[in-house]
């Protein structure tokens, strides 16, 4: 399958005229699929679509620009520079048993309600399809979210009507300002109840990978909320080979395998993009431990996880997003129950009315001061 995929993403039909800079993403794309360079967010999550449709899975993909994706990292469809012809590398996929796996992906309009909508009835009746929705930045969700409360997040204890509908919701603080930051993970962290859906934010691509694979290959029928990234797409550290996704599957809890465990004083839980800025100022007497899945809430990973560290007297929780915001209001009485006798606090942003500053050098000032306080015991 990979192989396949590799060759579609790469082979442009005759006389189909492209920009000469997709080229060179095309060709390096080909290298992926050899192993010859790491592998990037957008070609796993192409690999995870293109595998689905040769295993019979039909893939479906809605959103404002998803057909390129809002950061250039997909390239799901090309136009051809002189006569406007649309294509689709991956929509040249079939599968032999079930013609009607293929591939489709959709810009949709500015009318998040609506999409979302029509995308939740959507796979309610196709239950076995991969379907999802993208926001064009998770902040775009705001607009849908009658949506997320009334259908997605309750129709089951309501109705018994379920679904596998998958959002996909861009977050991560970079300095962008407060409309081009948060998802509102906290939102969707608190209508999680009754094993109701899965909330998760993965930090490579091999880990995003997994993730969409299990969605439709799992027995469970339930929607999955990913945080995706922005700058991690084309982040070098965030990276991922060729054996990380032929073995192995999707970890809820990731641990430290760099770390010196009879070293350890300090355990550092983080999600999602943070996970990199503490790696670069990290030190032998802290491990960084990633929780890659809010809910279901890995309990028993992490009681595992906290036993293998012999030494650590406290465990600290970092974050991005502000303290009122985020995983950490979720996290902290289910953190309380399973720390043992180690000590517990919060290293992160102040509470705030507003999701992120204006300003890039603030932003960076938070960042910074942060990050040196979650490391330093």
């Amino acid at each position: 399958a990979l192989k396949t995929v590799s060759e579609k993403i790469s082979l442009v039909p005759e006389g189909f005229q492209i920009n000469p800079k997709m080229v060179g993403q095309l060709a390096k794309r080909a290298k992926m699929g050899t192993g010859e360079v790491p592998m990037d967010w957008g070609f796993a999550e192409a690999i995870a679509f293109g595998s689905l449709v040769l295993d019979g899975t039909p893939v479906r993909l809605s959103g404002q620009d998803s057909g390129r994706g809002t950061f250039s990292h997909r390239h799901a469809s090309m136009y051809d520079t002189l006569t406007g012809e649309r294509w689709l590398p991956l929509g040249e996929l079939r599968n032999e048993s079930n013609p009607a796996a293929r591939f489709y992906v959709f810009d949709s309009s500015l009318s998040e309600q609506g999409v979302l909508g029509f995308e939740y009835g959507y796979s309610v009746l196709a239950q076995n399809n991969l379907v999802m929705w993208e926001a064009q930045f998770g902040d775009f969700a705001n607009g849908a979210q009658v949506i997320i409360d009334q259908y997605i997040s309750s129709s089951e204890d309501k109705w018994k009507q379920k679904c596998r509908l998958v959002l996909l919701l861009p977050h991560g603080f970079e300095g962008q300002g407060p409309e081009h930051s948060s998802a509102r993970l906290e939102r969707f962290l608190q209508l999680c109840a009754e094993n109701n859906m899965q909330v998760c934010y993965p930090t490579t691509p091999a880990q995003y990978f997994h993730l969409l694979r299990r969605q439709v290959k799992q027995d469970m029928v339930r929607p999955l909320v990913v945080m995706t990234p922005k700058s991690l797409l084309r982040l070098p550290e965030a990276s991922s080979t060729i054996d990380e996704l032929t073995n192995g599957g999707f970890q809820p809890v990731i641990d430290d395998a760099t770390a010196d465990k009879s070293k350890v004083q300090r355990i550092v839980l983080c999600s999602g993009k943070v996970y990199y800025d503490l790696d670069k100022a990290r030190n032998e007497n802290v491990a960084i431990v990633r929780l890659e899945q809010f809910y279901p809430f890995p309990k028993a990973k992490l009681e595992e996880v906290f036993a293998s560290y012999p030494n650590a007297e406290s465990i600290v929780w970092c974050q991005e997003e502000p303290r009122n915001m985020g995983g950490w209001v979720f996290v902290r009485s289910r953190f309380e129950e399973i720390k043992g006798k180690m000590s517990f606090q919060y290293v992160g942003r102040t509470a705030s009315a507003s999701p992120a500053t204006g300003s890039y050098a603030v932003h960076g000032l938070e960042q910074a001061k942060f990050v040196e306080e979650a490391v330093t015991v």
